[in-house]
């Protein structure tokens, strides 16, 4: 992106001037005074929303009905007034607000926090921080280059408790790290499809809800598949929109992982294999995905299933009938030399040693938004507990290996088998999905369902892929304007030398 369009983008004119807009951030030193707006609240923004209590002076969201809805509950229930906006942009110009909280659609993540940084303002964003990898490290140097308190929603990295278990593994009590394999085995029923493309609702701004993404027609029922309207959530199942669940629920699991096993950078080797299996759907991210992470100390196995264990279980209710794997359903298992520790949610872990005896545990929790607002108060992003350089690492796990898949091709199981075969580890994940899938009915034996993806080489350092094109088209994408993410990371680099 050229420094032009950097300046014609959002609010970029004044920060590509070297100012950031003023605001009351840097005069809020009491926790107490930060004033914060709330940007999407109809799913994980409401529990934004509860976290921050009177903190939040105002509320945006593309759907006038979520809109007004929320600020009338806040009214009644809590006798709190707030103001409300349809366009975060209109919002950022507001210098009486300190922060804003995003929890919106993952394709506007990035975008609007960056935006955010630009206007003066700290940031706590959801997870995943990014679409795609590039984004995610101008999001990265966005903190740096606007001096922002940025904080990633991965609100494990506030838990006392993972944290002692981190520090106990890494001290080596169990001895050297093996691998570390996140599981999301979460039930994800088909989200149906229609004949006709999906028309939005009067009361949601299209516009601003496309934002960057492609502005090309989906097939969804207009019910979705939690039982509210579309196009609320079910994005998640679409690459121009979301991550899968690899990057909706899986990314908390895989930043533990990457938490215990303790690095700072992306892996040089991915590879991925799943599918959409099970049923025919309007979505097309996998909802049956193994993720291989070749880290040189210790590799990170990721196993995503949204099926249920078995064919009979898909009439009931999938969410008490899933797999788990040594104890783990949406969690991590880290296995050592001499023992392993299971971390079975976002709080808690336990210890084995290699005989399944249980060695020690670990229990509680504490607030991710508190946190923040006390790194907000002081103005050091080093109280962060999850600052957003590690949501960048955690995201960008999920997007490499979503991009070794989108690159695959379906391929016979005897096949991508064959080609296994030489690491274990991955081999036994392998025969453990394909169980899982034959368990559900789903032929993998017969013709090819499969999709094996690419193996990928990736340069750590410049987060770029090794000699393949196509794998570093997926690195970003082409935004819509006026919706398009700065290149924040050369300004930062410009600025430095300036400085220099």
């Amino acid at each position: 992106m050229q420094r032009r369009q950097f300046i014609g983008t959002a609010i970029g004119a004044a920060a590509a001037a070297g100012m950031v807009w003023s605001s009351r951030a840097s005069a809020a030193s009491d926790v107490a005074d930060i004033r914060v707006a709330q940007i999407g609240f109809r799913g994980q923004g409401s529990g934004h929303i509860n976290n921050l209590g009177k903190h939040v002076v105002a509320l945006c969201d593309v759907d006038a009905e979520v809109l007004n809805n929320k600020a009338a509950e806040l009214k009644e229930k809590h006798n709190q007034t707030v103001d409300k906006f349809s366009d975060y942009r209109k919002l950022l110009e507001r210098k009486d607000i300190d922060a804003v909280s995003i929890a919106t659609p993952n394709h506007t993540h990035a975008l609007i926090a960056i935006a955010a940084a630009q206007a003066g303002k700290d940031v706590y964003v959801e997870k995943p921080v990014s679409n795609n990898i590039w984004e995610g490290r101008q999001l990265a140097a966005a903190a740096r280059r606007f001096d922002r308190i940025i904080q990633c929603g991965t609100q494990s990295r506030s838990s006392p408790s993972l944290k002692e278990a981190v520090a106990w593994v890494q001290k080596g009590e169990l001895g050297p790290i093996k691998y570390a394999l996140g599981t999301c085995y979460k039930g994800r029923p088909s989200i149906g499809k229609s004949e006709t493309a999906f028309k939005f609702p009067s009361t949601i701004d299209r516009d601003l809800w496309i934002g960057p993404a492609a502005d090309v027609a989906f097939y969804r029922p207009e019910k979705n598949s939690q039982g509210g309207k579309n196009p609320h959530y079910d994005w998640h199942w679409d690459f121009n929109t979301g991550a899968g669940d690899l990057g909706n629920q899986g990314i908390h699991q895989m930043d533990i992982a990457r938490w215990f096993l303790g690095e700072s950078g992306l892996a040089p080797r991915v590879f991925s294999v799943g599918g959409r299996v099970g049923y025919d759907d309007a979505g097309n991210t996998p909802n049956t995905q193994i993720v291989w992470q070749g880290y040189e100390k210790a590799p990170l196995l990721f196993e995503v299933r949204g099926l249920p264990r078995a064919k009979q279980f898909q009439a009931k209710g999938w969410g008490d009938n899933m797999d788990r794997f040594r104890g783990s359903g949406v969690g991590v298992v880290v296995q050592c030399e001499n023992g392993y520790v299971v971390v079975p949610s976002y709080s808690d872990a336990i210890a084995y040693d290699n005989k399944g005896e249980k060695v020690k545990e670990w229990h509680g929790g504490s607030g991710h938004h508190d946190n923040w607002l006390e790194a907000v108060a002081a103005h050091d992003a080093k109280k962060l507990n999850a600052e957003v350089l590690e949501g960048h690492l955690s995201s960008a796990l999920c997007h490499t290996g979503n991009v070794s898949y989108r690159l695959g091709a379906k391929t016979p199981t005897h096949e991508i088998a064959e080609q296994l075969a030489a690491n274990e580890l991955l081999s036994n994940s392998f025969e453990r999905m394909l169980g899982h899938l034959r368990a559900n009915d789903v032929d993998v034996d017969g013709d090819a369902v499969l999709t094996m993806g690419e193996w990928l080489t990736l340069d750590p350092e410049s987060e770029k892929f090794v000699d393949n094109d196509k794998a570093n088209e997926l690195r970003t994408r082409v935004y819509r304007k006026p919706f398009v993410v700065p290149d924040v990371e050369s300004e930062l680099a410009s600025q430095s030398a300036a400085a220099s």
